[in-house]
């Protein structure tokens, strides 16, 4: 009894003869005796070269057969990217892979996964479909970057978008902030010289100067949050209370000369610093309120008095003036007759006589009421 095998152009047949691999087979149609234990696996020349239940080292002694594959190793350390007339197809893990390169032109670029940087020859449009196997760090305009492997400074990161192979090397990119910061001390409370606890709210103002001094040091903030804390409290802590509020303006002052000394310690500049509140306990604003408050009443007083002592005196350097002086004290009875006139809307008079002359003889009979 004989079988008849077919072969198409765009495929090539396998004969195995009592399980074993004899020759590859073109195009064709082919009979075989049953009786011989003959069998002939076809293969689609478009799909991968791959026979089930069999390894691809038991067809590459076919010098034949090998010389229509196109035959790819990755290494343990290795990512193949497989593309197909140019066009990618997919990632190769380590293995051994065969591929027909009769109907399609097959290229590989192999990436050693041990050097994690994504070669430049990859194609970014294609990286959405390597997501998996690829981890990406970005570095914005204002920073700087720094990319370690396996914990080790490799080196510095201009800003941009950098790709790296998740693979035996652990990867880790730091980006260091270049812009002016600012950190602020919220509600710290201090004790002055003479007991009196209170509380500060204050700002400085920095910039990173030096990135690497900033990532060699742990808690980088934190640090710098107790290095402001210690000098304030060094400043508040010798003086008094009455003396730190006459000199307050002089707490920022003292503050940024003493953080500028340890800026270059931190990889930092140190640009401003001020103080924004400080609170006093209730009981100590009801008796500065209090102790305002008397002060405030006591210049009032004061400015009154010499305001009554300065018209004293003129009224009397006035009445000196007058009496030396008889037209001078005629005309200060003729003002106090207009000033009369401007308060009264008529005047009656009984009897003859001119006005005026009754208003002097007014004015005369009053004077001698009074001597």
């Amino acid at each position: 009894m004989f079988k008849q095998v077919t072969i198409q152009a765009d495929q090539r047949g396998l004969l195995f003869r009592k399980g074993s691999y004899m020759k590859k087979l073109q195009p064709g149609t082919y009979r075989y005796w049953s009786g011989l234990q003959t069998t002939v696996v076809v293969m689609d020349m478009a799909k991968p070269f791959l026979v089930e239940g069999r390894e691809l080292q038991l067809f590459l002694h076919d010098e034949d057969l090998v010389r229509e594959l196109e035959i790819v190793q990755v290494r343990d350390h290795e990512y193949v990217l497989h593309y197909e007339d140019g066009q990618f197809i997919q990632l190769l893990k380590p293995g051994t892979y065969a591929y027909w390169n009769i109907l399609k032109n097959h290229t590989f670029l192999h990436a050693d996964v041990r050097n994690p940087e994504l070669p430049a020859e990859i194609d970014r449009s294609i990286l959405p479909r390597l997501a998996v196997h690829v981890q990406a760090w970005e570095i914005a305009s204002y920073e700087t970057g720094y990319v370690f492997y396996d914990h080790v400074l490799q080196r510095e990161l201009a800003p941009g978008k950098y790709y790296f192979w998740k693979g035996p090397v652990s990867v880790m990119v730091k980006p260091v902030d270049g812009r002016q910061q600012q950190m602020e001390l919220s509600g710290q409370e201090i004790m002055t010289e003479d007991k009196i606890s209170l509380r500060l709210n204050f700002v400085c103002q920095y910039k990173i100067v030096n990135p690497i001094r900033s990532l060699e040091m742990k808690s980088f903030d934190e640090q710098i949050h107790i290095q402001l804390q210690l000098i304030l409290r060094e400043y508040v802590g010798t003086l008094k209370l009455d003396e730190l509020l006459k000199r307050k303006e002089d707490i920022a002052s003292f503050v940024l000369s003493r953080l500028q000394e340890k800026g270059e310690a931190f990889g930092i500049h140190f640009l401003s610093a001020g103080v924004k509140d400080v609170i006093l306990p209730g009981e100590m604003k009801d008796i500065l309120n209090t102790v305002l408050l008397a002060e405030k009443k006591a210049q009032a007083n004061l400015i009154t008095r010499r305001e009554e002592t300065a018209s004293t005196r003129s009224l009397l350097n006035t009445a000196k003036l007058m009496e030396d002086n008889p037209t001078l004290f005629r005309l200060k009875e003729l003002e106090f007759l207009e000033k009369i006139c401007e308060k009264i809307g008529s005047i009656s008079l009984t009897g003859g006589g001119d006005l005026l002359d009754r208003l002097d003889s007014l004015i005369g009979e009053k004077k001698a009421a009074r001597k």
